[in-house]
């Protein structure tokens, strides 16, 4: 059916997605920027680093007329390892499923290298995917762009319409579907946007999941 799986690691491997979004709608109402976790799932999720400061600057220039203050994020990224250090792990039931495939997979993550190895090995997931760890680093443009997915199949050997991209957010299935590769999508992690599924599905997702054992049972 398949020739190799790619995953998308945050929100899909571990459940950095929701830690995340915890610490920043925290983070960002200290100067005036409020989401509730839907909202902020809608316009952030999926976005890697740049992506997001751009997306922030844009609206708090269009609510409060003048740029971010000054260092607003400069204690962000030991904020967040800290807030990992203390939560981060595996989705539930991603180890067995992962455990389980015998065909080739890659992780392809909006985030750098070595904050991509950083994450799966403090969750014990690296082995699994060792060495086909593409990152930001490895291509010109990252996600919603494909060529984050097309390097990962070129490194595994596989023909992009034989891939199989499991993706948590609409910026990844986008990629996916612009890189002519099936998507599904797992919404595990997101009980907060009920809206979700249905937008995965409008990006180009063929198939719904919110567990990783139904993943596991779709592919036999």
């Amino acid at each position: 059916m398949f020739s190799a799986i790619i995953f998308d690691c945050d929100g899909v491997l571990i459940n950095s997605e929701s830690i995340l979004r915890t610490y920043h709608i925290r983070h960002l109402a200290g100067f005036g920027l409020h989401y509730e976790p839907e909202s902020y799932s809608r316009k952030f999720k999926g976005k890697a680093w740049p992506q997001f400061v751009a997306l922030v600057e844009e609206e708090f220039q269009e609510k409060f007329g003048k740029p971010l203050p000054d260092g607003c994020f400069d204690s962000v990224r030991d904020d967040t390892w800290a807030e990992y250090q203390r939560s981060l792990g595996a989705t539930d039931g991603v180890e067995a499923l992962l455990s389980s495939l015998t065909l080739p997979k890659a992780v392809a993550s909006n985030s750098h290298a070595a904050s991509l190895e950083r994450k799966l090995k403090l969750t014990g997931l690296h082995a699994h995917f060792d060495p086909y760890l593409i990152a930001l680093d490895h291509v010109s443009r990252g996600k919603p762009a494909p060529d984050m997915f097309l390097h990962a199949a070129d490194r595994l050997g596989a023909a992009p319409e034989t891939c199989l991209v499991i993706e948590d957010s609409t910026t990844g299935v986008t990629a996916a579907t612009e890189a002519g590769m099936t998507s599904w999508g797992y919404v595990g992690e997101s009980a907060d946007d009920p809206g979700l599924p249905d937008q995965l599905r409008a990006a180009g997702a063929s198939e719904i999941f919110v567990h990783h054992d139904e993943i596991r049972e779709r592919l036999g």
